[in-house]
């Protein structure tokens, strides 16, 4: 299982690209994500006991992630370790590797046709230090730049608080509440106050603000002296312009909560970073996926 963090998880990531066929698994999964083993093998020239163990590979690695829906498996590509790579070793690199991991890293961060996004990583740390690093103000404002209030017991409301703007509202519930092991709630309005801080356009407001209330679950899940935070973001519609904004959010957020539970710092910043140009970069994602 790659930990993301040292040359043997680097190492592992590596090991899983080199083969020419786990890299097809990877652009099929890239191409429509949640596949279930036999999709995959209708896709592929393969025999599905040769996709079972690319994909056994690929899963250690922490390339795939996974999820049950009955009693079958659906499959989902993870940037997770590319992510880590890039964002934590990349200077150990020579400038073509650099330039190969970092096309690499945008290829697996495009939005996918699919109606949901999922995340999973390894992080050093213990179930219930990774809740409170999910519900404590304390250490959301320093990975994610957002507080939240609320009781955190199923039913409950939620608010958000970024860039100095407060979003309540009688959607924004508690879905799930089972403390260091799974946590879930709807997504924020997206107010005319919110959008002005981030800076969408009046078009993309009115877009996403018109899309289904989605949501967002954390499953937390002991893996030794690690925890497996698998992220689902769900409830999207096909061609949601939120789903493609989030799936370039959610990477950044996670990679940053990871450092900080890991090192006890947050991943750096440009000095004059400002909440409009991720805005502008995530209106710019979603009107580049809605064109494709």
């Amino acid at each position: 299982m790659s930990e993301g963090t040292g040359h043997e998880g680097i190492d592992e990531v590596f090991r899983a690209l080199a083969d020419p066929s786990r890299r097809r698994l990877l652009d099929s999964l890239n191409a429509r994500n949640g596949q279930r083993l036999r999709e995959l093998c209708a896709g592929l020239d393969m025999t599905r006991q040769s996709v079972s163990k690319h994909l056994a590979i690929l899963e250690a690695a922490n390339l795939v992630a996974t999820r049950r829906q009955g009693r079958e498996k659906l499959h989902y590509l993870n940037a997770e370790p590319v992510n880590a790579i890039a964002e934590r070793w990349i200077s150990q690199y020579h400038r073509e590797r650099v330039r190969a991991l970092a096309d690499l890293k945008t290829a697996l961060e495009q939005p996918m046709s699919s109606t949901e996004f999922v995340y999973t990583s390894y992080i050093a740390t213990t179930p219930e230090k990774l809740w409170q690093a999910l519900t404590d103000p304390a250490f959301t404002s320093r990975y994610w730049g957002a507080t939240f209030t609320s009781d955190w017991t199923a039913g409950s409301a939620i608010s958000w608080h970024m860039f100095g703007v407060t979003i309540a509202s009688p959607e924004q519930v508690i879905l799930e509440a089972e403390p260091y092991r799974r946590l879930s709630y709807t997504w924020h309005d997206f107010t005319p106050e919110f959008a002005g801080k981030v800076g969408f356009s009046d078009d993309f407001l009115a877009t996403v603000a018109a899309e289904p209330r989605s949501k967002v679950t954390f499953e937390l899940e002991p893996a030794g002296p690690l925890v497996k935070l698998t992220v689902v973001h769900d409830g999207f519609e096909p061609g949601s312009a939120v789903l493609s904004s989030v799936s370039q959010g959610w990477p950044a957020i996670l990679s940053n909560l990871k450092t900080l539970l890991e090192t006890g710092q947050t991943l750096p910043t440009a000095d004059d970073e400002d909440p409009k140009a991720a805005g502008r970069g995530a209106e710019a994602a979603a009107r580049a996926a809605a064109d494709a």
